[in-house]
């Protein structure tokens, strides 16, 4: 077996490598990249399959936020007999396109659109290629149906279109001052708060969203006490970034910013929103329980370095 890595051809896009044995798993996965090749989250020539013989055994494609130059992260990950090789095309492909850092997700159970099946394959061959795990955390979805849960009238909500960047990143900073969350530890480990705070927000800003959808919450006081940044990326809508300021937390808030991202969404109509978070986050698994979410996936980040 002689196995070749080289760029898809037009005519393979957007199905890349197909499994007519997995119930919608090609309609679904097709889909999914013809929806990021629209978006600009990643381009043809991102997209790398593995051939033997003339036939497609495996493929990986590089992805970013909507028209990013540098990927980020990589997708639709089918390592086949080629998973090695295919890690080691996708680092150097990114390398070469100024990528410092590259990134996964690894959800489990197996599910549209990536169809992960193997996870224990795929975490050794991650792990094998210098992938270390960033975070251990859950998914949640909400889905249109029952009745949206009630909004709190504690929080008066201003929005970014009405606020500017400024207070948003302000407030980030001072969020991450007290964070357990693994990624953003990370990263102000590496950026300091206000890098930190500055990056995270730009990534928000990156996302498909509206200005009135990012809002920060202000307790009776008038003192900021929550942040609210629901968006959609290319797979569904999000509740984004959710964040409680130091001084406000142990009061519920964080159900609350939850529940408003959600009525965000709801109104502009999507009928169904996911979440994340870290599965030591006790706190915040309870209130997307809470808002009516349900825990439908696990959801393992990993990344490595390519300098």
């Amino acid at each position: 077996m002689t196995v070749v890595i080289r760029t898809a051809r037009p005519d393979e896009l957007p199905a890349l490598t197909t499994f007519p044995d997995v119930p919608d798993r090609d309609a679904a996965t097709a889909g999914y990249l013809e929806t990021l090749l629209d978006r600009a989250c990643t381009r043809p020539e991102w997209c790398l399959v593995a051939e033997d013989d003339g036939r497609l055994v495996g493929n990986i494609v590089l992805w970013s936020p909507p028209n990013h130059a540098v990927p980020m992260d990589f997708v639709l990950f089918e390592p086949g007999p080629a998973g090695p090789a295919l890690l080691d095309a996708a680092a150097t492909l990114a390398r070469d396109l100024g990528a410092t850092r590259q990134g996964h997700v690894l959800d489990t159970p197996a599910q549209a659109p990536q169809f992960q099946r193997d996870p224990e394959l795929r975490e050794t061959l991650l792990t094998g290629a210098g992938f270390g795990l960033d975070r251990d955390g859950c998914r949640f979805l909400w889905r249109a149906g029952a009745d949206l849960p009630t909004l709190d009238p504690r929080l008066t909500w201003r929005s970014l279109a009405d606020l500017g960047e400024a207070p948003f990143v302000d407030f980030l900073e001072g969020v991450l001052t007290d964070t357990k969350d693994s990624i953003f530890l990370a990263e102000v480990a590496e950026h300091g708060l206000r890098g930190a705070a500055e990056r995270n927000f730009q990534d928000m800003l990156d996302m498909d969203h509206q200005p009135d959808w990012y809002e920060i919450g202000y307790d009776a006081d008038g003192l900021p006490a929550a942040l609210s940044l629901p968006a959609r990326n290319p797979g569904s809508a999000v509740i984004g970034l959710v964040g409680v300021a130091p001084t406000h937390r142990g009061r519920g808030f964080s159900t609350d910013v939850v529940i408003r991202g959600l009525h965000v969404l709801a109104a502009a109509g999507e009928t169904e929103v996911r979440g994340d978070c870290d599965a030591a986050n006790v706190g915040m698994f309870r209130s997307f329980v809470k808002a009516g979410f349900a825990n439908f996936a696990n959801r393992r980040m990993f990344s490595r370095s390519l300098s």
